[in-house]
């Protein structure tokens, strides 16, 4: 399927869909919904499920991580029920922009890291079961979820290559360069040795 079919209003809409989706901040309406605070306070001040974790509530971080993997699939999936697959990448292309920059938070957002999950495993599944792969093998190992995030998009381009999504690369290509510049202060403590592992509070 060529992946320029659609109209150019039609791609500007489902990109708003995709925006709007993203931007629903799940880790901030849950830790109100559930008196765990303010999660600009805590921790990292992201609205994340790794942060959300740092309360010590597993089950809002479960429900974090849920609900931000959901709009990227929700994004995608309602893209592709109703439009061609052009449509689909921009829609999931700012799905992942709109939980990093929600119009809601003054464009304060997120690292992307579930939504962008979420979106590979709507997207092409067999290349989301090998980033959720990557991330876990990653994650249990240096328990920095930073560095498997970094990782597990990195590789997601050459699996997507080799696996015959090939018209997916360039989206792939533009989500690991967008999680990078999302991560840049993480590389950087990476580097120094200073990085929090998962679970420190």
């Amino acid at each position: 399927m060529p992946i320029l079919e659609s109209a150019t209003p039609l791609l500007i809409i489902w990109g708003i869909v995709g925006y709007l989706l993203g931007s629903i901040p799940s880790g901030v309406l849950l830790a109100r919904a559930m008196n765990l605070g303010n999660l600009r306070d805590i921790g990292s001040g992201n609205i994340g499920a790794t942060n959300v974790l740092r309360t010590g509530n597993k089950k809002a971080a479960a429900l974090t991580l849920l609900g931000d993997a959901g709009k990227g699939i929700a994004a995608v999936l309602l893209a592709r029920a109703f439009a061609a697959e052009d449509a689909v990448q921009i829609a999931a292309l700012l799905a992942f922009v709109g939980h990093c920059f929600p119009v809601w938070l003054r464009f304060r957002g997120g690292k992307g890291v579930a939504t962008y999950i979420g979106i590979m495993l709507a997207l092409a599944w067999p290349v989301g079961l090998a980033v959720c792969g990557i991330w876990l093998a990653v994650a249990a190992v240096s328990r920095y979820s930073s560095l498997a995030a970094l990782l597990a998009a990195g590789w997601a381009p050459v699996v997507m290559a080799f696996t015959g999504y090939g018209e997916t690369f360039l989206l792939g290509i533009v989500l690991c360069l967008l999680m990078y510049a999302r991560h840049y202060e993480n590389i950087k403590r990476l580097r120094a040795g200073t990085e929090t592992k998962i679970g420190a509070k």
